[in-house]
């Protein structure tokens, strides 16, 4: 028989400590998640209205995706959708218009810190450059297109505050107008609110009207 204080007592006084607490927890846990079959059947219908299989279901349980999730129901985290816009599609186009050039520039994730407002020499220190002119110097620019500057009209929270003190010019896409000239549209704040206009590449762009390019090329 093992006396008290004796390695073996103090050994079985250890094992029965962690049986106990080991107990404890398991108490513990039961008591804090409980699926019973109504909430099995809320999960089964919300998974029903989400479209989920039953191999997404069998997701959550592989690796930390369940743990990632929680925080996001716990409002530890957020989930950051992605802005992808195809620069491939074809642009809009205005009543009357026809589309002169459209430099395709293939699936963006719009993320400001990726573009550059770029001026042209002849643009800087109160010079002004003619448009024909300009467009040959961003020949080879990854210039980016109509097609971003109308889905930043749809999502005018994505437009940076700097820019409202700009033209930004989506050289990417030319029109012929009407009239038979060449055109560029170009993206402006006023009235309260973000909206496009063009400009005649025959007339001069200043040191506020940058081209919106991608700086990720």
């Amino acid at each position: 028989m093992a006396t008290i204080g004796s390695p073996l007592a103090k050994n079985r006084n250890t094992v029965q400590a962690r049986t106990m607490l080991h107990k404890k927890k398991e108490l513990t846990m039961s008591e804090d998640l409980m699926l019973d079959v109504g909430q099995a059947n809320e999960i089964k219908l919300a998974a029903r209205r989400a479209g989920a299989t039953n191999a997404d279901l069998k997701r959550l349980t592989e690796g930390d995706i369940f743990a990632q999730i929680l925080l996001v129901l716990r409002g530890q985290a957020k989930v950051v959708s992605a802005h992808i816009i195809d620069c491939d599609a074809n642009p809009f186009v205005p009543d009357g218009w026809q589309v002169e050039e459209h430099i395709k520039g293939g699936q963006l994730a719009f993320d400001p810190a990726k573009i550059n407002l770029y001026l042209s020499k002849g643009q800087k220190k109160g010079k002004v450059i003619q448009g024909h002119n300009l467009r040959k110097e961003l020949k080879g620019q990854p210039v980016l297109n109509a097609n971003v500057l109308d889905y930043l009209l749809a999502h005018p929270e994505l437009i940076p505050e700097e820019w409202k003190s700009k033209a930004v010019f989506f050289w990417g896409t030319i029109y012929r107008g009407s009239d038979g000239g060449l055109y560029v549209r170009y993206l402006c704040w006023g009235g309260g609110r973000w909206d496009w206009r063009c400009r005649w590449l025959g007339s001069g762009f200043r040191g506020y009207d940058p081209a919106a390019v991608s700086a990720s090329i």
